[in-house]
């Protein structure tokens, strides 16, 4: 393949803002924010499930506590209407039955609403779970808006760099011929983003070998125009003063 030196140093310049590109593509997946967000994502994640265990938890106690309040009514009510009937019989039977009962029946009272009050010290207990987690889910939910504009901002700085290196690089690569720009990207996508490297000081730029013996002299007796390749790499390379020829 044939190519001009000037069209060949153009191809360099091309793969100067190819490089600039994969770096900023780089950058903009690892910026720190990123990585933050995901662990953020993790802990929500895992308070959303704690939360959920201890809504579940909190039911079960409100559950209880109003089986047992649904009981005090029950017993209360029966307090009062053995104590109405209590005040209108004049039957010493019915007066010691009615009162036999009225002890047992202030006895459960007592016992149901020392239950109660546990339970419900239970449910306090519980619903402050369940407020520590929001308090935390919050937390997570203003560090997250804090990242994402930060990551935005970020990402807004790094995308005016590529959408400028995207432009420099359509003009640059409107000079370099076709077949050679075609032949450059088999290169690159075979070389791992590096298609074409600078010769110097007869050492190939994708590489790092230095070139010795024939290989040397192939490059030596070559034309100005010829587009050689690396016999290590097998990169385009390029040759300028620098390159020690």
């Amino acid at each position: 393949m044939k190519a001009t030196p000037s069209a060949q140093l153009d191809l360099l310049r091309v793969q100067a803002l190819d490089t600039r590109l994969a770096q900023l593509a780089h950058r903009l997946g690892a910026l720190p924010q990123t990585a933050e967000l995901a662990e953020l994502a993790t802990r929500d994640d895992v308070q959303r499930r704690a939360r959920a265990e201890a809504l579940g938890a909190l039911e079960d106690i409100r559950t209880e506590l109003g089986r047992i309040e649904s009981d005090v009514q029950i017993v209360e009510a029966r307090i009062a209407r053995d104590g109405e009937r209590l005040t209108h019989t004049s039957s010493m039977k019915d007066v010691t039955a009615l009162e036999s009962e009225l002890v047992s029946l202030r006895k459960r009272l007592s016992d149901l609403e020392d239950q109660e009050l546990v339970v419900m010290q239970r449910a306090e207990d519980a619903e402050r779970v369940v407020a520590s987690i929001d308090e935390e889910r919050a937390a997570i939910a203003a560090d997250r808006l804090r990242l994402e504009g930060e990551r935005g901002d970020a990402a807004s700085a790094l995308d005016a760099d590529r959408v400028a290196a995207e432009r420099d690089r359509e003009a640059v690569a409107g000079l370099v011929p076709d077949d050679l720009l075609a032949f450059y990207e088999q290169r690159r996508t075979r070389g791992g983003g590096v298609g074409a490297a600078l010769l110097r000081q007869r050492t190939c730029g994708g590489c790092t070998i230095t070139l010795t013996g024939s290989d040397l002299e192939r490059v030596r007796r070559a034309a100005d125009d010829d587009v050689l390749q690396c016999p290590e790499c097998d990169r385009i390379l390029v040759r300028t003063d620098e390159s020690g020829l």
